[in-house]
Formats: C-alpha cells, sequence, structure tokens
C-alpha cells in the first residue's frame, strides 16, 4: 500500500499474489459482466466496458476470463440488477477515502460497508465532504522506456491532454474525462503502450500519514475496504512515507 501514488496501483496490479490476483480476476469479471449486460458486449460501443476492459488487460487477466464475463452478460435471462453507489469515508488520521461500490443489495452492502469503516477506526462521513476533495480525471501512465519524452509530450498535448507530468519512472498524461478515450487512442496509435490508463479521482490535497501505528492503522482499512466483493475501487488522500 503506497498511498496515492499512481505507480503503486500499477505495480500493485502487475505484482499480485496468485491469490490477490484471483480477487483482482474476480471483481473484474463482476465489473464486465455488468457492463455487458447495461449496455452490451461491443466495446466500442459501450464506454463502461472499454474502461473496465483497459483495466483487465494492465492486470494481465486473461482473454478466456474476458471472454466468459462477457458473454455471461449479453446471455440473456434474468439477472440482477446492480446499482452504482459511492461511499464517503474518513479514515484513521484524518484519510479521505472514497470507494465505488457495485451492489445488488444496497442495504446488505450499506450494513457490511459501516461495519469494516467502524471496526477499523474510521467513519462514514457526510455527503459531499470527501468528494470535494478529489477531481475526475483521465489519467494515463507511461513507463519510461515505453516513450520518448518530448514525442509523448507532443502527442498527448495535441490530442487534447490537459497535463503532462514527467518523473524518473516515466510519465503521467492527465486529462478531462471527456477528453480521456480520445488522448488514449492516440497515444496507442503512435504504438505506445500504457502501464495504465483510466478516469480516476485524484486528491486535491493529500495528507501525510508517518509512524508505524498510523500506517498500520489507515493500510489496514484500506485493505479491508479493497477486499470487500461490492467495491470496484477505492481512493484516498493518504501520502504514506516512501510513496512514489
Amino acid at each position: 500500500m503506497a498511498g496515492h501514488s499512481k505507480w503503486a496501483k500499477v505495480k500493485t496490479f502487475k505484482g499480485a499474489l496468485d491469490a490477490k490476483r484471483g480477487k483482482i480476476f474476480s471483481k473484474l469479471s463482476k465489473e464486465i459482466t455488468i457492463a455487458a449486460k447495461l449496455a452490451g458486449g461491443d466495446p466500442a460501443m459501450n464506454p463502461r466496458l472499454r474502461m473496465v476492459l483497459l483495466k483487465s488487460r494492465a492486470a494481465n487477466m486473461p482473454n478466456d476470463n474476458i471472454e466468459r464475463a462477457i458473454k455471461k452478460g449479453t446471455g440473456g435471462g434474468e439477472a440482477a440488477a446492480f446499482e452504482d453507489l459511492t461511499y464517503e469515508i474518513y479514515a484513521p488520521h484524518g484519510v479521505a477515502v472514497l470507494a465505488e461500490i457495485s451492489t445488488d443489495n444496497r442495504n446488505r452492502t450499506a450494513s457490511e460497508i459501516r461495519s469494516l469503516v467502524t471496526k477499523g477506526g474510521g467513519s462514514i462521513a457526510t455527503q459531499g465532504s470527501v468528494t470535494r476533495l478529489f477531481q475526475r480525471k483521465g489519467q494515463i501512465i507511461v513507463p519510461r522506456e515505453a516513450a520518448n519524452e518530448d514525442q509523448l509530450m507532443e502527442i498527448a498535448l495535441e490530442a487534447g491532454a490537459e497535463d503532462f507530468k514527467a518523473d524518473a519512472h516515466g510519465y503521467e498524461i492527465l486529462t478531462e474525462p471527456a477528453q480521456f478515450e480520445a488522448v488514449h487512442k492516440q497515444i496507442e496509435a503512435k504504438g505506445i503502450k500504457a502501464a495504465g490508463a483510466e478516469i480516476t479521482s485524484l486528491p486535491m490535497v493529500t495528507v501525510p500519514v508517518t509512524g508505524d501505528n498510523a500506517v498500520s492503522a489507515v493500510t489496514k482499512m484500506l485493505e479491508a475496504l479493497e477486499d470487500h466483493d461490492d467495491v470496484k475501487e477505492i481512493y484516498s488522500n493518504a501520502d504514506f512515507p516512501g510513496a512514489a
């Protein structure tokens, strides 16, 4: 767990242990099935499906798993009705957390999430108090070895990117959500492979979390939320030591 670090998430996906990887695949399969059920199995016509397929490929999810999940979603018949919810949470030490959820039983999920948060020493926040601390952005992460900095910056900005950042690991391209697909497609068209590409919630202000007890408390809550079957994504403004 490395706070808000953009590279930590990529490394978590790539280096997940088998048990963790199985959990990731299970959640991705569920989201693929929901997306296909809602708007069909053609990613060209289904933005939600396109987005989860990007995540699935970044996680090295096997094509067979992806195809099965799409078929399950488009196979007809009765299926549970899922709804998307966002929980606003305060973790220990003032860390703000957004939990994006897909559930077929709002009451059950609410009870379980509230229990996890309470046991972890946190609290459910009032509506709007946490979302205002984050901004929705398209984010494309490109390893340094995958592209020339000047060339990539030119491609990204000409395609409509809002910002371009470089560091020792590589490049971060930020877009408005509406411009994300155009920028990502243009980068891919030039043969540049991104390590991660998604519409995400980025913290506008981060909260330093230092000391073993604080790091442990915040980490345990974030991991408990991530492990919940209904949780799709967790965003936090925690800044742990060594996050990069």
